[in-house]
């Protein structure tokens, strides 16, 4: 399933489609004053429930906006069998608008087009910028969007359409969708199509041609077809060409509007419950109306917020500090940036709606005398610095390497909030602390940007007024504190969820924070030659293009590509895109390269160039210049199993597979008197799968120290163990990581290159062989549908909103997802706990090596020279050790003068 159904950046919604479906298809419902409210019900009900099924996403409700549109001007009995519209339904219209806006979402209506056309704009926009999107409809003319970010969802009947299930239905993919469309025409919009041709042939046609362009070049080829009337069709299909094209223009969703907006503004804003409440009660949906009253649009609580800038009160609050069991502690700074950032203020709170806000560092003209840094900070070390004052916080990681900025060592970190909704559901929300507030307090909290403004004017903290900096720094404290009081009762209620945040990810907060501070060394001047030679072969290769292409053209434009390669060189269209132009996509180039030298070339060129934008021309750029070293960020609470991601840079994707790859790696280097120590896991998803399924093959295999692989390999083939060939190996490779990662028969047919059969007979095979396997899958999948959930080894929970779904394709990512993720998340739990046992060894025991990164399944460590002989010894022990398993965990070794070398 595409990751737009768990997650997508923004959800779509045609209005126009809900509100015809919901006043057809729902009782003729009407208010006491007779007021129809039935369509009004159904479309609000449809909001209500994407709301809530996809929390985390950006809500934009379209609505076809009254008068003519440019279909019209093209075709004037455009949706002329249309009748007009009832007036028991156009009574509906105007408060569905109203209760939209009152629910604060963006609402679209743009004269001279559809909503299709402006749904359409919109899909493609957020679908370049490589987000996913989410467009419910009931209009099956909407499966021309479809591609691999764009899937379609109808609430109606809880269908959802991805590229697989626009292939499954029709037998072709959503690039034919406009062809499909403009042969067998729509009587509802009036598209005259192909006079003669109907569902059945025009799906027929498409799966055989692909696109009525291909069609129409190879008529001679139609009589040959399994098709009723194939012999008369062409001449029908030569007499109607004219309609073909009118109705492939007519449907064809116009994805390139000038809308006057730009996707980025279409944010929510704050409900107006007020409105709502009048809109409800006027319209009689009482449920509604009580829930106003229970949520959070009741009035705010009462706040005692305050600015301190005296010596005294500051003193009153640092002894409430002084005698608080646990205190919430947040800091205010000039950046962003953990390594360049100063502390201008910091807040407190050690009870519910009173907290206060201690600056020292706001310089903007006419700021009012505050108190120095050293009556702050000075006073607050020792209580910062002490084991026994406990501390809560939302990312105390970051106030933590902010504070060491000013030589303070933050320790009694109790809570994070933060890390405790993300063990508590990692996907049930955002984790910042506005999205917390929203959904634990009911809260509506002030934002950044309110106070200090967006894009290039934005101010710096402390640039902003103490009158609007106090209240907002201050809320912090007090939420954060709050949240606290929410957020532990339910994650103490888990043994397992309060088990892997007590003993995994709060303990983490302070290494990660110091491999962060610490940093990765790397050559400037390897990446600067490196990026100089691939200039040189990136000009190489676009001159080799342009050579096969018989002149210049743009490399990066899918415009010109696609002109080229399937125009002028005559190359087979693979896929379209939703407009009906042939696809450049990778994957296309991918599959075009194995008989066709360009693609190949183009694939080269793009690979090499994302390379040298990335990561040649970008790392030497990301070199602290205070310590000569690149710090990234590792995030504890993005990803769903519990895996650490990282940002600015990415270590987590640098490539390794290729030779310019490895290339960048070995710009990762030791410095003087070191050398770089890679400690890797092997096989680790494959040992926690032997040991969650107890199959006794897999468990005897690993025992006995035998390559899995060849292992599995002699098991579906049926050979000796030395007889496994390299084929063999790589074929039950891909059965091994396949099966953990849902892989169907397809998928494996489609990597190893073999029939669908085939494939299948080898995961029998392997099922055969391997029976525990089998058993574990089915059992997990059970209990996921019984709880809800499944738990890693450690008690780490992912929930499964999609289990049960009455969909086909939901639910079985869902199942695909419960027996992954158990392995996934197991091995992340086991690198963290890893992570804190080489860090607790090391210091334990008085040696200078340091973890300076963390990848995958992977340490990589700084060792001094005269260490490397204790480390070769002791840190195989503690990264087996740090889980007990079935089976053993194994550790692989390296030294080396640079990253590749020790890897």
């Amino acid at each position: 399933m595409s990751s737009a159904a768990n997650s997508p950046a923004i959800v779509l919604v045609d209005g126009s489609s809900y509100l015809y479906r919901a006043f057809h298809a729902l009782p003729a419902l009407e208010s006491s004053k007779h007021q129809p409210t039935g369509a009004i019900k159904g479309v609000i009900s449809m909001i209500r429930r994407l709301q809530k099924d996809y929390p985390d996403s950006r809500l934009v409700v379209v609505f076809d906006a009254p008068g003519k549109t440019f279909r019209d001007d093209w075709y004037p009995e455009y949706k002329a069998n249309r009748p007009p519209m009832p007036d028991e339904l156009r009574s509906q219209i105007e408060p569905i608008h109203e209760i939209v806006r009152a629910m604060g979402l963006p609402l679209l209506m743009v004269e001279g087009v559809e909503a299709d056309d402006v749904i359409g704009t919109l899909a493609k926009r957020v679908a370049e910028s490589g987000q996913s999107v989410l467009v419910s409809t009931g209009d099956k003319d909407m499966a021309q969007l479809v591609n691999e970010q764009v899937c379609l969802i109808n609430t109606m009947n809880d269908s959802y359409t991805d590229v697989a299930a626009v292939q499954e239905k029709y037998g072709f993919g959503p690039e034919s969708f406009i062809d499909y469309l403009a042969l067998m025409g729509d009587k509802v919009d009036n598209i005259p199509g192909v006079a003669g041709v109907g569902e059945k042939t025009a799906q027929a046609l498409l799966s055989h041609f692909g696109s009525i362009e291909a069609l129409y070049k190879r008529l001679d080829e139609v009589p040959e077809l399994s098709i009723r009337g194939a012999k008369k069709l062409p001449e029908k299909l030569e007499k109607e060409r004219e309609n073909a094209d009118l109705s492939y223009k007519l449907a064809t969703i116009d994805c390139d509007l000038d809308l006057g907006v730009d996707v980025a503004d279409l944010n929510p804003a704050e409900a107006n419950a007020e409105a709502l409440r009048h809109w409800f009660t006027e319209l009689e949906f009482q449920t509604w109306v009580d829930e106003l009253g229970e949520g959070g649009a009741g009035e705010e609580p009462e706040t005692e917020y305050e600015v301190v800038t005296d010596e005294a009160r500051w003193q009153d609050w640092l002894a409430r500090l002084e005698a608080s069991e646990l205190f919430a502690f947040d800091t205010e700074t000039t950046s962003l940036s953990y390594m360049e950032a100063r502390v201008v203020g910091v807040s407190v709170a050690v009870e519910p709606n009173k907290a206060a806000y201690i600056p020292f560092g706001h310089d903007y003209l006419d700021a009012p005398d505050q108190l120095t840094e050293q009556q702050v900070l000075g006073a607050l070390k020792p209580l910062l610095e002490n084991d026994a004052v406990l501390k809560v916080g939302q990312n105390l990681k970051y106030d933590r390497s902010v504070l060491a900025n000013h030589d303070i060592n933050l320790r009694g970190i109790a809570h994070d909030t933060m890390l405790q909704s993300y063990v508590l559901e990692s996907t049930g929300t955002r984790h910042d602390m506005d999205s917390l507030a929203l959904k634990y307090l009911g809260r509506k909290t002030i934002h950044f940007e309110d106070i200090a403004g967006k894009g290039a004017k934005q101010l710096s903290f402390n640039q902003i007024a103490l009158e609007e900096a106090g209240p907002y720094a201050a809320e912090d404290a007090d939420i954060t504190f709050q949240l606290h009081q929410s957020l532990w009762p339910k994650l103490s209620a888990s043994e397992g969820q309060r088990w892997v945040y007590e003993n995994i990810e709060m303990p983490l907060v302070p290494v990660l924070s110091e491999i962060e501070r610490r940093g990765a060394l790397v050559s400037a001047q390897q990446l600067g030659q490196q990026s100089i030679e691939l200039a040189g072969r990136l000009e190489a290769l676009e001159r080799q293009a342009h050579d096969l292409a018989g002149g210049p053209f743009n490399l990066s434009s899918p415009k010109q590509l696609g002109e080229i390669l399937f125009e002028k060189l005559g190359l087979p269209v693979v896929k379209k895109t939703p407009k009906g132009a042939p696809s450049t996509a990778e994957e296309v180039l991918v599959e075009l390269s194995h008989d066709y030298e360009l693609p190949a070339i183009i694939l080269q060129q793009r690979a090499l160039a994302k390379l040298k934008s990335t990561y040649t021309d970008k790392l030497p750029k990301m070199i602290d210049p205070q310590s000569g070293r690149i710090h990234t960020s590792y995030h504890q609470a993005v990803t769903a199993t519990g895996r650490l991601s990282s940002s600015d840079p990415n270590l987590q994707n640098i490539p390794i597979k290729s030779e310019e790859g490895r290339r960048i790696r070995k710009a990762f280097i030791a410095p003087k008197g070191h050398q770089l120590l890679a400690a890797d896991y092997s096989q680790i998803e494959l040992r926690i799968m032997a040991h969650l399924s107890g199959d006794k093959g897999l468990i005897q295999a690993f025992a006995e120290g035998r390559d899995i692989h060849s292992a599995t390999a002699a098991e579906v083939f049926g050979v000796e163990l030395d007889a496994v060939s390299t084929e063999q190996r790589r074929s039950a490779k891909a059965i091994n990581f396949g099966l953990i990662y849902g892989m169907s028969a397809f998928g494996l047919a489609r990597q190893l290159h073999v029939k669908r059969g085939e494939a299948q007979s080898y995961i029998d095979l392997y099922f055969e062989r391997y029976p525990g396997v089998a058993d574990y899958m089915e059992r997990t999948k059970e209990q996921a549908r019984e709880q809800g959930y499944v738990e890693t080894l450690f008690g780490r929970r992912l929930y499964l909103p999609e289990i049960k779904a009455a969909n086909g394709q939901r639910r079985q990512a869902a199942e695909r997802t419960a027996i992954n993720a158990p392995m996934q998340g197991t091995a992340a739990d086991i690198i963290k706990l890893a992570m804190l046992a080489v860090d607790k060894g090391l210091r334990e025991g008085g040696l200078a090596a340091r973890v300076v990164m963390q990848v995958h399944d992977e340490l990589v460590l700084e060792v001094p020279d005269e260490e490397i002989d204790t480390l070769r010894q002791r840190i195989d022990g503690w990264m087996r050790n740090a889980a007990e398993l079935a089976v053993p965990l194994d550790v692989g070794l390296g030294f080396g003068d640079n990253w590749d070398e020790a890897h």
